[in-house]
């Protein structure tokens, strides 16, 4: 069974509002917080991810049933680059080098920003084209 698409979207619009936040705030410690969001989603799958059981519980109960479905590989995959960019921002906070922390971030709030205004997947994108130019597997 896939995922309901408008639970990514829905991660990625709170995602987009906690990055914001570190931005603003340069708390690396919050940035860390995501970073272990980002993790559980990689780790356990989207949908048990904090953002996913947020949206299983509280918001899809108060709509219509999804009309589709997605593969939830890409949008795993997708959280692992999230996880990475999360990582680095971290670990720039928390050293000292602020530059970095607010460019790991920025990229960061970007691509959940895409994804959560515009349904743009940018990791989901980068796992589907992998996926094309990898040799097939028997």
């Amino acid at each position: 069974m896939g995922l309901d698409p408008r639970g990514p979207r829905f991660a990625a619009a709170l995602t987009s509002l906690v990055l914001a936040i570190v931005l603003v705030t340069g708390s690396g410690w919050l940035l860390a917080a995501q970073a272990l969001v980002f993790a559980i989603g990689v780790f356990a799958g989207p949908g048990r991810a904090p953002y996913g059981l947020l949206y299983r519980h509280l918001v899809a109960p108060r709509l219509a049933p999804p009309t589709e479905r997605e593969d939830p590989r890409p949008v795993r995959f997708a959280q692992g680059v999230g996880l990475g960019f999360a990582v680095v921002g971290t670990a720039g906070y928390l050293a000292g080098a602020t530059a970095l922390g607010v460019t790991a971030t920025a990229f960061a709030l970007f691509a959940a920003f895409l994804n959560a205004a515009f349904g743009l997947c940018l990791g989901c994108e980068m796992y589907l084209r992998y996926r094309r130019l990898a040799p097939a597997r028997d």
